[in-house]
């Protein structure tokens, strides 16, 4: 594509660039930010905020999330926005694709919400108490243990070892959250032991 362009008009752009930037340089940018930052606290007025981690990786993002409704009150609270909370170390604010989508994870239709459990022979998961997932599961784990703990190796030395039952622990928990973690598996001689943020 090619342009004429006269000496007049390649004066007249130019100077319109130049006084745009010494506008901005002589410090009227800052009045839009202003400006935004006063509407800004009445942008989610009237919701209960609550801070939290994303919990999609090990990175571990603060995020706030903005509820309409007070438990308090016996009413529903339903999460209406999430972002990211500008105040905390580790994303200053920011969140990657997937926590910018939180929300939609909150409101998806096919997120488990409830224990589910599927009895032997059964081709559908049916919905259990979490007392009886709880006691399910350990009863599992403890049944396993009692049948296939390993005492002593072959050379007679004792190992404690427990191999056919792995953990998998989370990622965004706190540092005393993933150390009590990693005691309960241990002590339990498990060998198995990850982490989600490796998976």
């Amino acid at each position: 594509m090619n342009m004429e362009l006269s000496r007049r008009q390649f004066l007249g752009t130019a100077g319109a660039g130049l006084a745009g930037t010494a506008l901005g340089a002589f410090g009227f940018g800052p009045i839009e930010a202003a400006y935004a930052e006063s509407i800004r606290p009445w942008k989610l007025a009237g919701m209960t905020e609550t801070r939290n981690t994303c919990t999609y990786c090990s990175v571990a993002c603060g995020i706030i999330m903005y509820s309409k409704g007070n438990l308090a009150k016996g009413e529903k609270a339903d999460i209406i926005h999430i972002e990211g909370d500008v105040d905390h170390p580790t994303n200053r604010g920011t969140l990657c694709p997937k926590g910018a989508a939180l929300l939609d994870i909150v409101h998806a239709e096919t997120r488990l919400k409830y224990p589910m459990a599927r009895k032997p022979g059964s081709d559908k998961f049916e919905r259990v108490s979490w007392d009886y997932a709880l006691d399910r599961i350990a009863r599992l784990m403890k049944d396993d243990r009692d049948q296939n703990f390993i005492t002593k190796n072959a050379a007679g030395v004792t190992v404690n070892r427990w191999i056919t039952t792995g953990f998998l622990a989370a990622s965004a928990t706190t540092n005393e959250t993933a150390w009590a973690t990693y005691k309960v598996a241990r002590s339990a001689g498990m060998l198995v032991f990850d982490n989600q943020a490796r998976v």
